[in-house]
């Protein structure tokens, strides 16, 4: 449990950092990135393509992270605050005018031999909408 409470917590860290590799280096060649109203994204690739796009059309650092996970180390979650600034318009969103926005959010995860295998984030897209139209 505790490997994978710190496992989670370096995941997040290297998000903070903006290190799309050091994320790579804590998941699965083959993990399964679920994202919030999109696609299921499969391995490494899939994933920097994803964080790239990201980078490009948000800013986003996280706060208030509590990690918690399963006896076994098998499962973990997280809940954080997503604090970001919406720097370029993004395909079928509202327009970018460098709006902030503050969000709940929370991620899943499964984790084997010490890696991610799967990510699910959640958030809610309406009340990110409500706040970059505003």
């Amino acid at each position: 449990m505790q490997d994978t409470i710190a496992l989670i917590t370096r995941y997040y860290a290297a998000f903070n950092a903006s290190d799309t590799e050091a994320m790579i280096a804590c998941l699965a060649p083959d993990v399964a990135h679920h994202v919030n109203e999109g696609a299921i994204r499969v391995g490494h690739d899939a994933f920097r393509a994803f964080c790239a796009h990201m980078d490009h059309c948000y800013s986003e650092n996280l706060t208030d992270i509590v990690v918690m996970a399963s006896e076994d180390g098998f499962r973990a979650a997280a809940e954080f605050m997503v604090n970001g600034t919406y720097l370029q318009t993004d395909e079928g969103l509202p327009e970018a005018r460098g709006q902030t926005y503050c969000l709940p959010a929370g991620g899943f995860f499964s984790v084997e031999n010490g890696q991610i295998t799967r990510v699910v984030t959640y958030y809610n897209l309406a009340d990110w909408t409500a706040q970059v139209s505003a």
